[in-house]
């Protein structure tokens, strides 16, 4: 039986895609974003999900089997459902495009895509949906704030930090707790198109912990995992 996920106050999304391995490799990386997620691999088993409730996005795949995205997104047009819905194709044709955004889609994204950009196209629409995922977060005696791009001290002060380093500090602290690896880091922060040497995460996070007068009382902590990558954990921490 299939239970209805309890109401949140977290931006909610539903993902309905086929491929095991895309479908939970999303929705860990959008749980690792701040939203709340629920995830189905057909349009049938996505029924179940949206009885007596909503979601502020929908992730439908195109090539469903039964019932396609297109009809999917079409039907649920039909009976009402007002949720903001992002389309996943392999296929990027123009007259493919103009019929997801005429079955009722908002966007479209075709396969393979960056997560970067996948991310970012949530947070938009997430944002349009009228939530958006946390976007203050504590870490010991500083605070991240995701709009302004300011880290700020306890004293109001804010910590001089580059783009780069905003970004490397945000990845970690929203997957705080996660083993990240390098090649995880570097993808999501620099970009799966630029090549750089995987040391210069190292490079980064030492830099980091300067600026930010790193000791061993902060209240949060930035551990090396030797071979692997690293691993934030901020105790009691959580985004508000």
């Amino acid at each position: 039986m299939t239970m209805t996920p309890p109401p949140t106050t977290r931006p909610s999304i539903l993902i309905v895609e086929d491929d095991a391995n895309l479908r939970l490799g999303l929705r860990d990386n959008l749980r690792d974003e701040g939203y709340e997620v629920a995830d189905a691999a057909s349009a049938k088993d996505a029924g179940p999900l949206l009885q007596g409730r909503s979601y502020d996005l929908l992730i439908l795949d195109v090539m469903l089997p039964g019932e396609d995205g297109y009809s999917f997104c079409r039907r649920l047009r039909s009976e009402g459902v007002k949720s903001m819905v992002l389309m996943l194709t392999a296929r990027s044709l123009e007259d493919d495009l103009v019929r997801g955004f005429e079955a009722g889609a908002q966007d479209y994204l075709t396969k393979p895509y960056r997560l970067r950009e996948l991310l970012a196209r949530v947070r938009a629409l997430v944002r349009r949906a009228g939530t958006a995922p946390p976007q203050v977060m504590t870490f010991g005696a500083f605070t991240l704030d995701l709009g302004r791009r300011a880290v700020l001290r306890a004293d109001g002060s804010e910590v001089d930090l580059t783009r780069t380093e905003f970004d490397l500090l945000a990845f970690l602290l929203r997957h705080r707790d996660r083993a990240l690896p390098r090649g995880e880091i570097l993808d999501a922060v620099w970009g799966r198109d630029v090549i750089v040497d995987p040391r210069t995460v190292d490079n980064f996070v030492s830099n980091l912990k300067k600026k930010l007068g790193w000791t061993s009382v902060s209240g949060f902590t930035i551990h090396t995992l030797r071979g692997v990558g690293y691993r934030m954990e901020v105790p009691g921490a959580s985004p508000s």
